[in-house]
């Protein structure tokens, strides 16, 4: 019997030691457990920015109605509680929008969702939060989500319950390539994206209900060798429950994220334990029953309990990480994938993502490599397995089983799952976009009658080679063709067959010339080329070969055959110091004197050509504006434009002033002539200045019928503006002819505009504070016109010819016609479309919402009342 009781009370301790035991190992597991389900959630919260960044990569201007939407959509709060505002900051040199530069950088906040109880951040600047703008730097310099240091969230100030906050950022760079280097993600970022929790909420929320109830839990931020409270459960009842008079915590653990290192500390609360009779009731069975028996019985018990515990504690985390998950991603618009690390074989995809591949049934039937295209990224993406911290930003051709391929931004990133390795892969279709900005690209670098370079891309092609000499390169040859009595084809036959011609000759020269050359149309009848490595000897050589072919070119067209010639100036291009203006002016002068040499030839420059060339064309051009100002042969023209909406319509004509000369032997000289030459010798100044006094001083007899002047259009140059005495020259105009400002509105060209934006935006607010209108001519002809229109302070936009012309058999340009009336009307302007020539481009322009009509189809120009009577001569 006393062996039996020694045998029993072993029992005993035994039982009651595993039992410490197992409490022991649940309160480990349940502290692991509450760490890790912290580390999740700040994680998701991390995907949750991560997917509204997703917005900005697809989206070079995001607007505050897409911001709202994107947020309604994902409708966060329902996961996280504790988030305060999602707010995206732009970044500026100035700390506010009407505030001077001061050197320092800036990030004003411009988004924020949700508005209520958010208004406060609205103009907020990141950097009056020192916390908050070092995530915003971090972020940016690191390219992933980065969390602040815990800040006082303004907007909960004075509120009830503690305000500290968190932030959790992620860059917005520019449209393009992913930054390569820490300089160039620098320079490419234009804001910051940003969501804040309530850090306490935040913790609370994502700690199990088990952990509150079975510790004593704080959490700071212990970044840098700080100690940052952020967070502590159960008060002083539960810190004298927990015995918090010992050094350190039973159970802790650090995370780090986002650039932050957060401390957990978890404490195990004084609580009975239910079953500490347990080892009595062993020590009894063991008096009454066999040791090996209550051995057995003890083992079992022991075994299941903490089978039963840990199956049950990891099927609940499982299941709550899943549901979060996926509440999140079904939701997004963008294709989010989650796929084994090993085989790269699909874990999850959400439903845009199957919907676009043309996924059913099984995921895991397809790997992520499959879907990417280009061998080299399947590679990379392969390859990530092996890189724990490994990211991949590409734009990237992407495509299901039975799918067409389509352009994508394809992020990948790796992440750990319980220990398993696996791949984040989120994709945005931006293949409407992409094909959209390469036609707007070739649209602005060829010329669409020739499919040339246009003079735009010439000049860049022409300062690479400049660039090239600098650097020691091989000589270049520039060759300066102008077609010889052109005009007479226009004259004869008309505009269109000059066209034919025009197209005809590009096709003869690119066929003539070797692959490296380029040749552009300048405008008109003039074309340009650039031959890189030649001599003096072979250029020459090679300006008479393209002579010869033009000279033996027939042209044909309806029953008439002309002949065809050229003269071709030709300059060397030859080591450094070489400006695009004076090559330029020497093609110009090379080609003016083959002209006066009889034509049809080829003149080599040389430095006498320049002075003779110069001193003739001053002579001859600004002496002969000048005497037809001095003279006044001048005359003002108008061109009415039609509102293509009945609401639109109202007493009154819309209409823009046009400019025409008559030589000293009364012939009509066409504005292409003169205006360059005036624009040339700076007299485009006081050519503007002639057609706002004369309009002004007729403007009740402008029109033939009588009607009254709605609003009056007047085009004004880039050097008019620049001058800082013409807005007090219009002002008192207007004043001295009684003319209301309202029924001006002045002309200015994009490529003006775009090239001295900041004077551009001071001459307009200054007369439109007096009440004139503005508006934005030849738009969509520029590289930059979206990112400049929303700075200008327009009224109008004047959608460019070249688009209109084509609209109704090039589906880009009725594209881009489009794109540009939408963007026009969200900003609240007008839009009038430019050089309409038939019914059916103003029924397909009425269709697409544009406001005005102008062109041949509308009212061809005719000469104003007050012109109607003056003599030729």
């Amino acid at each position: 019997m006393v062996f039996g009781l020694a045998l029993s009370a072993v029992a005993a301790t035994l039982h009651h030691d595993a039992l410490e035991r197992s409490q022991a190992q649940r309160l480990e597991r349940l502290a692991e457990r509450s760490f890790e389900a912290i580390e999740t959630q700040l994680r998701t919260c991390g995907l949750l920015v991560r997917s509204v960044q997703a917005l900005f990569l697809s989206s070079d201007s995001v607007t505050g109605e897409e911001f709202e939407s994107i947020y309604a959509n994902l409708r966060p709060r329902e996961q996280f509680p504790s988030l305060q505002a999602m707010a995206y900051a732009e970044r500026s040199d100035r700390p506010a929008p009407d505030v001077e530069p001061d050197g320092r950088e800036h990030y004003l906040t411009t988004l924020v969702v949700p508005q209520a109880g958010n208004q406060g951040l609205l103009g907020l600047d990141v950097a009056s939060q020192p916390a908050n703008l070092a995530a915003a730097r971090f972020a940016r310099d690191a390219d992933r989500p980065v969390m602040s240091a815990p800040f006082q969230l303004i907007q909960r100030a004075g509120t009830a319950g503690p305000n500290d906050g968190v932030t959790i950022r992620l860059p917005v760079y520019s449209a393009g390539p992913p930054p390569r280097d820490l300089a160039e993600r620098r320079a490419r970022e234009i804001g910051s994206l940003a969501a804040s929790f309530r850090v306490g909420r935040l913790i609370s929320d994502a700690l199990p209900g088990e952990t509150r109830e079975r510790f004593h839990v704080a959490v700071v931020d212990v970044t840098g060798g700080a100690r940052l409270p952020l967070y502590e459960d159960g008060g002083d009842e539960a810190a004298a429950r927990a015995g918090l008079g010992a050094d350190d915590p039973a159970y802790s653990h650090e995370i780090a994220y986002g650039g932050r290192t957060w401390r957990i500390e978890a404490r195990p609360l004084l609580v009975t334990d239910p079953s500490g009779w347990l080892p009595e009731l062993t020590f009894g069975i063991g008096v009454l029953a066999s040791l090996l028996l209550a051995t057995l019985a003890w083992s079992i018990a022991g075994t299941r309990a903490r089978a039963l515990a840990l199956a049950g504690e990891m099927t609940e985390q499982f299941r709550q990480s899943e549901e979060r998950f996926r509440a999140l991603n079904e939701l997004l618009p963008a294709l989010v994938m989650l796929a084994h690390a090993g085989d790269t074989r699909l874990v999850y995809a959400n439903q845009a993502c199957r919907d676009r591949f043309g996924i059913e049934g099984d995921v895991s039937r397809v790997r992520l490599v499959d879907l990417v295209e280009e061998g080299r990224l399947r590679e990379q993406v392969a390859g990530l397995a092996g890189t724990p911290d490994g990211i991949i930003n590409e734009t990237a051709r992407l495509r299901g089983a039975n799918e067409a391929s389509f352009w994508s931004t394809l992020s990948v990133s790796t992440i750990d799952l319980g220990g398993v390795p696996h791949l984040l892969a989120v994709a945005n279709d931006i293949t409407e976009l992409r094909v959209l900005s390469e036609e707007l690209s070739y649209q602005a670098s060829h010329d669409s009658l020739t499919g040339l370079h246009n003079r735009r891309e010439f000049e860049r092609r022409l300062d690479a080679a400049i660039s090239s000499l600098d650097e020691g390169g091989p000589p270049w040859a520039l060759l300066y063709m102008d077609l010889d009595q052109f005009k007479l084809i226009n004259d004869t036959s008309g505009h269109y067959a000059g066209d034919q011609l025009l197209g005809q000759l590009a096709q003869l020269l690119s066929g003539l010339l070797p692959p490296d050359a380029v040749v552009a149309r300048l405008g008109g009848d003039e074309f340009a080329i650039l031959l890189r490595d030649v001599d003096e000897s072979r250029a020459v050589a090679m300006a008479e070969a393209l002579r010869t072919e033009v000279d033996g070119y027939v042209f044909g067209w309806e029953q008439r055959n002309y002949t065809i010639s050229t003269s071709i100036g030709v300059v060397m291009l030859r080591g450094p110091g070489l400006s695009q203006r004076t090559l330029l002016a020497h093609a110009d002068t090379a080609c003016y004197m083959a002209k006066e040499r009889g034509r049809n030839r080829v003149h080599l420059f040389s430095e006498q050509d320049s002075e003779t060339s110069q001193r003739r064309s001053e002579m001859e051009w600004a002496g002969r504006i000048r005497q037809a100002l001095s003279d006044g042969r001048f005359l003002l023209y108008f061109q009415e434009l039609a509102p293509l909406w009945e609401g639109e319509r109202a007493d009154g004509v819309h209409m823009e002033m046009l400019v025409r000369l008559r030589d000293e032997n009364g012939q009509m000289v066409p504005p292409g002539a003169f205006i360059p030459a005036a624009e040339r010798f700076g007299l485009m100044p006081q050519l503007d200045r002639w057609v706002v006094e004369t309009t002004l001083a007729n403007f009740s007899g402008l029109h033939p019928s009588g009607k009254p002047v709605k609003l009056c259009a007047i085009n004004l140059s880039g050097p008019t503006f620049e001058d800082e005495a013409f807005a007090d020259f219009v002002l008192d105009a207007l004043e001295r002819h009684g003319v209301s400002p309202q029924r001006i509105c002045f002309e200015i060209t994009e490529t003006a505009a775009v090239s001295s934006m900041a004077r551009a935006v001071e001459f307009m607010q200054r007369l439109r504070s007096a009440g004139c209108r503005f508006s934005l001519d030849d738009f969509g002809s520029g590289m930059a016109s979206f990112g400049y229109l929303k700075n200008l302070p327009v009224d109008f936009i004047k959608i460019d010819g070249s688009f209109i012309r084509n609209i109704e058999t090039d589906p880009v340009s009725y594209s881009i016609v489009r794109a540009v009336t939408d963007i026009g009307h969200q900003l609240g302007l007008q839009v009038v479309g430019e050089w309409v020539a038939d019914e059916r481009a103003r029924d397909l322009l009425r269709g697409l919402s544009v406001d005005y009509a102008q062109g041949f189809a509308i009212h061809k120009p005719e000469a104003a009342l007050c012109f109607r009577e003056r003599p030729a001569g």
